[in-house]
C-alpha cells in the first residue's frame, strides 16, 4: 500500500509493537470517563451483533475501524499513530450536505510493496480493484454498501497528478484509471460527479492489508457450490462449508476465472456475501471479550490502512456513538446496475434510468429526525397513510401539482386533490404547507409531509387558503380506506424543492440485493 508518506512503514512497526504491549499490560482496563472518545456505557452483552460506522466501513476490505467500538480500551489512544493519512483537496463545486455519512472505501491493486509484489507484475501507480461507497443514514440505523465496478467506462473530471502536479485531462475512461492518474481525491471527484453524492471521508486498503485483517478474525466462513481449482489466483479448494485464512481468503475474493462467470460484476457480487461474514465475525462476542485475538485483530486493522486526514480517532468515535442502534440487519449491499459497453463488450457501462434512480435513493435520504424541546409537549404519531393532501400549484410551470401528488401518493399519502393557486400578480414565491386553523392535530399531521420533502424542513402553517382551481386527485392504486385526520394543503411556490425519494433500492434491483439473509452457498 502506498502510504504517502516514507516515514509511515516505521512509524506503524513501533506502534505495531507498543500497542501490543499495552494489550497484555493493560488487560483492556478501561480509561477515565472523561477520555476523549471513551464510551464507558459499553458493555460486552450491548454490544453484541451492534456495528457502528467503523464496523461497517471495517467489512468493507479490512474490519479496520471495528476498534472505535471499544473506546473504553486504553490502547485508544495509540490506534491513531499507526494509520497512515493523507489531506484531499476538493473543489468548492460540490453536492451539498445531507446528514448522512458517505464514505469511499477503495481496495489498491499496488505491486511496488515488497509484500504485494506476487500478486502480479510490477507496476508504476495503483488502481483500485474495488470501489464502494459506504452510506451511512442520517439517523444512523440503515447502511447501503454501493459497489461500483472497476469496468465501468464513465466520465472522469480533469484531476492533479499527485505526484507531479500536473493537470490530467478530463475523459471517457475506465474507472478505476481514475486512481492511478489523480489519486484518491480524483477517484472521489469522480464518483460525486458522477452521483451527486458528497462523500465524506475515505478509506484504503491493500492486499497484504486484508490478509492481515482475516487472519486475526480467525478465518471466515464460506460455501462453494463446486471444487474450484484457479491457478491464476492461487486458489484451490473443495465444495462445501469451510473456513479460509488471509492468503486463500484473498484468492477467494479475487478469482475471477474459476468462479462465477469470469467478470468483475460477478465477483463482487461475492466480496459482498465474503464482507458480510466478516462484519458477523468482527462484532461478534466471542472476539470481543478475547483480548489476545482483539489486540491482534486491532493491530491488524490500524495498522493495514490510509484514511483522509479529517477522519481522525475522535471523528471516529462520535460517529460510532451516533450509530449505536445500527445492526447486521439494517446493511443492504448493491452493485450499480450496468450492461456491456457497446464499442468494447468486455468492459461495461450504467444501465440507465436504473443507475440514476439508485443514487437519487441514496442521495435524497436527509431526513433528521428533530430534538423536542424538554418541555414541548408530545405530538401524536403519525404514519403516511392517516394524511390526506391537496396539492396546489402556485408556479407558472404546469405539470407540478400532479407531479408532487404522484411522490407523495407513492408515499402511502392519501392524496384527495390537485389545483391551482397562482395569483395573477405572479408565481407564489415560498412553498408552504397549511392545515386547519383550529385543528390541534394539524401540525403533527404537517410535519409528516414536511419530512418527505427536499431541502430546508418546512414549518407547517394555520389556516387553510382558497385554490383556484381544484379536481379530484386518482391514485395508481386505490385506497382501501380513507383517513379522517385533518386535511393538509401543501402549495407549491417557485422555490419548490420537490418531493425525496424514498430511501430504498428500487425495485428493479432488489435480485441484486446481498444482506445477512443471502445463501454464502450461492
Amino acid at each position: 500500500m502506498s502510504d504517502h508518506r516514507p516515514e509511515a512503514e516505521g512509524r506503524r512497526a513501533t506502534a505495531k509493537g507498543r500497542r501490543a504491549r499495552r494489550v497484555a499490560d493493560d488487560g483492556g482496563a478501561p480509561p477515565e470517563d472523561d477520555a476523549p472518545g471513551g464510551d464507558p456505557s459499553l458493555d460486552q452483552g450491548r454490544t453484541k451483533n451492534r456495528l457502528s460506522v467503523g464496523a461497517w466501513i471495517g467489512i468493507a476490505l479490512t474490519g479496520v475501524m471495528v476498534a472505535v467500538t471499544l473506546g473504553g480500551y486504553k490502547i485508544y489512544y495509540d490506534l491513531d499513530s499507526s494509520i497512515g493519512r493523507i489531506p484531499i483537496e476538493l473543489g468548492p463545486d460540490r453536492p451539498p450536505e445531507t446528514g448522512a455519512i458517505n464514505v469511499l472505501v477503495v481496495g489498491s491493486d499496488s505491486r511496488e510493496s515488497a509484500e504485494n509484489k506476487k500478486y502480479g507484475q510490477t507496476t508504476l501507480g495503483e488502481r483500485t480493484d474495488t470501489i464502494i461507497l459506504l452510506h451511512l443514514s442520517p439517523n444512523r440505523d440503515k447502511a447501503t454498501l454501493l459497489s461500483f465496478p472497476r469496468d465501468s467506462m464513465v466520465q472522469v473530471p480533469a484531476c492533479k497528478h499527485p505526484k507531479t502536479g500536473m493537470m490530467v485531462p478530463a475523459g471517457l475512461k475506465q474507472i478505476n484509471a481514475a486512481f492511478n492518474e489523480g489519486g484518491i481525491a480524483c477517484t472521489w471527484a469522480t464518483i460525486e460527479s458522477l452521483t451527486q453524492i458528497r462523500i465524506n471521508h475515505f478509506v484504503k486498503v491493500d492486499f497484504s492489508g486484508f490478509k492481515g485483517i482475516v487472519d486475526a478474525l480467525g478465518g471466515i466462513d464460506i460455501c462453494l457450490p463446486k471444487d474450484v481449482f484457479d491457478q491464476k489466483a492461487k486458489l484451490d479448494l473443495k465444495k462445501g462449508e469451510q473456513t479460509v485464512m488471509g492468503e486463500t481468503a484473498l484468492a477467494y475474493v479475487r478469482a475471477r476465472y474459476a468462479l462465477g462467470d469470469g467478470s468483475d460484476t460477478d465477483r463482487i457480487k461475492r466480496q459482498q456475501v465474503f464482507l458480510t461474514q466478516v462484519m458477523k465475525k468482527a462484532t461478534s462476542t466471542a472476539l470481543l471479550t478475547d483480548l489476545g485475538k482483539l489486540g491482534n485483530f486491532l493491530t491488524a486493522a490500524t495498522a493495514s490502512v490510509t484514511m483522509d486526514s479529517e477522519l481522525s480517532i475522535a471523528r471516529l468515535g462520535e460517529i460510532a456513538r451516533s450509530a449505536k442502534s445500527l445492526t447486521e440487519k439494517g446493511l443492504e449491499s448493491v452493485t450499480v446496475p450496468w450492461k456491456p459497453y457497446a464499442p468494447r463488450p468486455a468492459q461495461i457501462e450504467w444501465r440507465q434510468p436504473d443507475a440514476d434512480q439508485l443514487f437519487a435513493a441514496i442521495r435524497s435520504d436527509t431526513e433528521v429526525l428533530p430534538t423536542a424541546a424538554p418541555n414541548a409537549p408530545a405530538k401524536p404519531a403519525v404514519k403516511n397513510e392517516q394524511v390526506r393532501v391537496q396539492v396546489f400549484n402556485g408556479t407558472d410551470t404546469d405539470g407540478m401539482a400532479k407531479e408532487a401528488a404522484d411522490g407523495l401518493a407513492e408515499q402511502g399519502f392519501v392524496v384527495t386533490h390537485v389545483g391551482g393557486a397562482r395569483p395573477a400578480t405572479g408565481n407564489v414565491p415560498v412553498t408552504t404547507l397549511r392545515y386547519p386553523k383550529n385543528d390541534t392535530e394539524g401540525a403533527a399531521y404537517g410535519d409528516v409531509v414536511a419530512a418527505r420533502l427536499s431541502g430546508d424542513k418546512r414549518v407547517p402553517v394555520a389556516g387553510k387558503m382558497k385554490p383556484l382551481s381544484m379536481e379530484a386527485y386518482v391514485p395508481a392504486k386505490p385506497v382501501a380506506e380513507a383517513p379522517t385526520g385533518p386535511i393538509i394543503q401543501l402549495v407549491i411556490g417557485a422555490d419548490w424543492p420537490g418531493v425525496r425519494v424514498l430511501n430504498k433500492i428500487p425495485v428493479s434491483l432488489k435480485d441484486q440485493v446481498v444482506d445477512s439473509n443471502t445463501n454464502p452457498c450461492q
